[in-house]
């Protein structure tokens, strides 16, 4: 039986159909566009405790859980492909990653993932996280996707 094609806009059971991600690690809360083995673009909501101890009296949301979000988005436009499905998609490396701007709780993340090479189970994706029209972080992902 041929599985079911997927179409954005995915909530949270959507999202947890393709990512093995789950609370307290899983960081999107909606797909709103998907072309599967190609682009991506999701959404954040930062929570409080993403930020608790990081820093007391001034959260901010810490850039490795922003870059995290970013390969989360990535992950959902890689195993939505249906060759892909029930793989895992983990770091193969991160590269030119900049941070622009503070993201704090109550900030909503727009992540926008772009593969621009795939070769076998390595690929690499263009990522960029905004607030609003503001850049908050951008960089280059690679990803392997293994069993």
């Amino acid at each position: 039986m041929r599985a079911r094609a997927l179409e954005a806009p995915l909530g949270q059971e959507g999202i947890e159909a393709v990512l093995p991600h789950r609370a307290p690690f899983l960081f999107l809360d909606e797909v709103l566009e998907l072309v599967p083995g190609s682009r991506v673009v999701a959404r954040s909501t930062v929570r409080e405790d993403w930020c608790r101890g990081h820093f007391p009296g001034n959260p901010i949301m810490p850039g490795v859980l922003i870059v995290e979000a970013l390969a989360q988005a990535g992950a959902v436009a890689v195993l939505s492909q249906e060759d892909n499905r029930g793989k895992l998609a983990l770091f193969g490396g991160i590269d030119g990653v900049r941070f622009k701007r503070v993201v704090r709780p109550g900030d909503e993340l727009t992540l926008l993932c772009e593969l621009e090479q795939v070769r076998g189970p390595i690929g690499r994706g263009k990522a960029r996280a905004t607030v609003g029209a503001e850049l908050a972080a951008r960089g280059t992902l690679t990803f392997a996707v293994g069993a």
